[in-house]
């Protein structure tokens, strides 16, 4: 895949579309959808007309329609793709951690480490439920199975990480796994929204603290 075709905070995708010159339907399916997606991750849904996505993927009109339908599929494909690549991700990194408790840190304080410019971004997954809701069916259907997969990753890993005793014994592992999953949903709206390197990992670690082993004589911070 043309590395040129990458979707870059710098390039003229993310400064307002490219207009280039529509090409014969001789074109790479896969990467005219990434260029796709770059556009609706910064715009949004309903603020990308149908006309500033088609020169942005460099098509012409008919070959936009006979491919791809229209906008709203567009969508919804680019939608799904970003959630799975993103649960994929997430779950190959997590793997490597030396534990499940360093799994678990190193996810929550990975926003803190994003560059801003990354951080500005956000998460086109978030946007797509804070601008639909639920009033579009396939659109939540695509965000509740994203979220159900990440909170079953993150419950295993609280269930391992009570095993080995590195978070208290009385968590409930669910419970705690819907916690850490509106956390990390909590720091991506925070990142998106322009919070500081600092105040997302404070939100982080507190969220780790909350699930550390009661040691006697602990100083859990609380002022009577």
């Amino acid at each position: 895949m043309p590395s040129q075709r990458q979707f870059d905070l710098d390039t003229s995708v993310y400064n307002g579309y490219s207009r280039t010159v529509p090409r014969p339907k001789e074109f790479d399916r896969d990467v005219v959808l990434e260029t796709a997606k770059a556009v609706f991750w910064q715009r949004g849904y309903k603020a990308t007309s149908t006309e500033d996505l088609r020169l942005a993927m460099g098509i012409g009109r008919q070959s936009f329609y006979d491919t791809f339908g229209g906008k709203r599929q567009i969508y919804v494909e680019v939608l799904q793709r970003y959630n799975s690549d993103g649960i994929q991700a997430c779950v190959t990194k997590l793997r490597t951690a030396a534990s499940p408790l360093a799994a678990l840190e190193a996810f929550l304080l990975s926003f803190s480490k994003e560059t801003p410019r990354r951080r500005a971004l956000g998460c086109m997954g978030v946007a797509a439920m804070s601008e639909f809701g639920v009033s579009d069916p396939e659109v939540a259907r695509i965000g509740r199975s994203s979220s159900t997969r990440l909170e079953s990753l993150l419950n295993k890993l609280v269930q391992d990480a009570k095993a080995k005793g590195e978070v208290r014994a009385s968590l409930n592992a669910r419970a705690t796994a819907r916690h850490l999953n509106a956390t990390i949903i909590g720091l991506k709206v925070m990142s998106k929204s322009g919070a500081s390197a600092e105040a997302l990992r404070d939100v982080a670690v507190a969220a780790l603290d909350g699930m550390a082993p009661q040691r006697p004589g602990r100083n859990t911070g609380t002022k009577r």
